[in-house]
């Protein structure tokens, strides 16, 4: 019987535990995770009024009129000239309000000439000032969940926090299994393929914030796939198999999981990937993969992402879903829910999702091209042209 996708999930979550944290320094932690996204602020953020315009300091109550020019305070000035009534100091963009003024008049809107600035306009208080604090007041909490963005990167840097502490990225070993399998560049021999899926797992397990451990190859041989698993759970968070889980007389995966270690399941209700085995070895976590190369990538996106991220601390597998209608006939099986390559694009009426080639799950071509996964759910027996599907959006929309 196949084991329901949900159900499935549910069981390979329950055993992912959080990595242990290790502080780096700010410059080091783009795309990282941080272990408490609660941060409180220690300072204000600006901790000082300023200017957001090149221009002239003064009161409001100066204005209209013609002021005299007392000085001038550039971004970064320490020591700030007071202004009094009937006077302005010329201020740049950044630099600190000085005591006296209230607001700000832009360059552009003023006439300055022989020490004397004529404001002809009324200025309101507070006007082209940035207050202090109006960011970030000293003892808020700031929450950063999620990889460290650009942005996120910037708040901290203007708390004044330079070094972090961020979850350790989970180290997945990928083993590649089977004999007819031979490294990218080498020669092919009669009988033989590249193995297209270790190379493509390590990128995957990078996208999903952990870092790859590339074993070595191993053939079809049940006491080098062993002896590989067990080594590569004492060393690993996670370890990764692509091949070896199906029913033919050389898949051995899932028998040394029986043998050695503990299958919790194998076999689940979809399209690509029915037949992934998922247990443990020595206390660690095992994902055994199709060996076709698609049904890796797609049940990688179902289960190893999601596991990966779950140990850095995040809920579900940080993917966008969007609603998209088919514009063509694509068959499935009616037992199983299918993942169909699709090219997903924008129109005023919504996204549509086309084919982004043949579905077989031996044609790597269409998974390249595809920017989204259309899910279309068990008891169809195909997706159906003007009819509207979830889709998984693996890469944004051209």
């Amino acid at each position: 019987m196949l084991l329901p996708l949900e159900e499935a999930q549910a069981r390979l979550l329950a055993h992912a535990r959080p990595t242990a944290e290790e502080r780096v320094a700010l410059a080091d932690a783009a795309g990282r995770v941080l272990a408490d996204p609660r941060i409180v602020a220690a300072v204000d953020v600006p901790p000082f009024a300023n200017s957001s315009m090149d221009g002239f300091a003064l009161r409001a109550a100066d204005a209209p009129g013609v002021l005299r020019v007392a000085g001038e305070i550039a971004a970064g000035a320490g020591s700030l000239q007071p202004v009094e009534g009937g006077s302005a100091v010329r201020i740049m963009t950044g630099a600190p309000l000085p005591p006296g003024a209230d607001s700000v008049v832009p360059i552009e809107d003023v006439a300055e000439s022989d020490g004397v600035v004529s404001v002809p306009s009324p200025v309101t208080p507070g006007a082209f000032v940035r207050s202090a604090a109006h960011d970030t007041r000293a003892g808020d909490v700031v929450l950063l969940a999620g990889p460290l963005s650009p942005a996120k990167l910037a708040v901290l840097a203007s708390l004044g926090i330079g070094e972090v502490a961020v979850r350790r990225r989970p180290v997945v070993a990928i083993l590649s299994t089977g004999d007819e399998l031979v490294a990218p560049g080498d020669q092919l021999r009669p009988g033989q393929i590249h193995d297209a899926i270790g190379p493509s797992l390590a990128a995957a397990v990078i996208e999903a914030g952990g870092e790859p451990l590339a074993l070595e190859r191993v053939g079809d041989d049940p006491e080098g796939i062993e002896r590989t698993l067990g080594a590569a759970a004492a060393s690993a968070d996670l370890v990764v198999t692509s091949g070896g889980v199906s029913v033919g007389r050389h898949d051995h995966v899932r028998t040394v999981l029986e043998r050695r270690g503990a299958l919790d399941f194998w076999r689940i209700a979809v399209q690509p990937g029915k037949p992934l085995a998922v247990g443990e070895l020595d206390g660690t976590t095992i994902i055994g993969l199709p060996g076709n190369p698609v049904s890796a990538l797609v049940t990688f996106e179902l289960f190893a992402r999601p596991f990966i991220r779950a140990m850095l601390g995040l809920s579900g597998d940080g993917r966008l879903r969007v609603r998209a209608t088919a514009t063509e006939r694509m068959p499935k099986d009616r037992d199983r829910r299918a993942f169909l390559r699709v090219v997903l694009s924008g129109t005023d009426d919504g996204y549509v999702a086309r084919p982004a080639g043949g579905q077989q799950s031996s044609q790597l071509r269409p998974m390249a091209d595809a920017n989204a996964l259309h899910v279309i759910p068990e008891d169809l027996d195909a997706a159906e042209p003007g009819v509207g599907y979830e889709a998984i959006v693996l890469e944004p929309p051209a």
